[in-house]
C-alpha cells in the first residue's frame, strides 16, 4: 500500500466529514460508516469513519478515519482524526 496515497485519500474523505454539523455527527455515534474508495493506482481502499465522544458524553466529538487496502494493512490501518466541539470549532488545530 502506498502510504502517502492512502493518507491523501483518507484526508479527502475526512474533509467531507468536517463539513457535517455537530448534531449530525452526534447522531452517528456508534454507527461506523464504511466505504470503498478507488485506489488511484488500481484496486481500492477500505475506509471506515467512526464517531465517538472524545472524553465526556455531551461534549467534544472525535471523528476517526481508518484506511487499508484489504491486505495485511487491514490489521494495522492508517488513521487520522479530528475533534469537534459543540460550538462547531475544531479542537487542537491552529487557526492560521
Amino acid at each position: 500500500m502506498d502510504k502517502q496515497q492512502a493518507k491523501q485519500v483518507l484526508r479527502a474523505e475526512l474533509v467531507k466529514w468536517r463539513l457535517k454539523p455537530y448534531a449530525e455527527l452526534e447522531g452517528l455515534i456508534g454507527k461506523p460508516h464504511q466505504i470503498e474508495v478507488p485506489n488511484p493506482s488500481g484496486g481500492s481502499y477500505q475506509v471506515e469513519i467512526e464517531v465517538y465522544w472524545d472524553s465526556v458524553p455531551g461534549q467534544a466529538l472525535r471523528v476517526i478515519g481508518l484506511i487499508d487496502d484489504g491486505g495485511w494493512r487491514a490489521f494495522f490501518p492508517l488513521s487520522d482524526d479530528f475533534i469537534l466541539s459543540p460550538n462547531g470549532s475544531f479542537i487542537g488545530e491552529d487557526a492560521g
